[in-house]
């Protein structure tokens, strides 16, 4: 997509700290990183989001994330991981091309990925599980 900076990035058409390539996808530090060895993985072709990325590509991302997460345990030590990815602006997408966060975590690292649990009733989970496969 033109214009899209994290396509030209992915496709090496600007520098960035690459620690993972393979045909179709880009592992690059982050510039803005949570912990040392935040990294994001770019699929090389251009997909806004996770309705977008065909199945065998967002598999593919997961595969990656996988094999970067074991080298981020063995090289870096953390003490475990998160794997993030966010889907439109309300839900904290800054740039619209799919990318997953591996984000490396270490004990007292200061850092929270959290949400507020809410309490809905027996009935309410029913309906929503109706709603969403009725």
């Amino acid at each position: 997509m033109d214009g899209c900076i994290f396509c030209k990035i992915a496709n090496g058409e600007i520098p960035s700290n690459t620690i993972y390539e393979d045909d179709d996808f880009r592992v690059i530090l982050d510039n803005g990183p949570a912990t040392k060895g935040h990294a994001l993985v770019l699929p090389k072709e251009h997909y806004a989001d996770l309705f977008e990325i065909p199945d065998e590509k967002a598999a593919g991302a997961i595969k990656v994330a996988k094999k970067v997460a074991g080298l981020m345990k063995e090289k870096l030590a953390c003490d475990g991981l998160n794997l993030v990815q966010n889907n439109g602006p309300v839900a904290g997408q800054t740039v619209m091309h799919f990318h997953l966060h591996v984000i490396p975590r270490y004990e007292n690292d200061g850092q929270k990925i959290l949400w507020n649990p809410t309490s809905p009733s027996a009935e309410e989970l029913v309906q929503i599980k109706d709603t969403i496969i009725g």
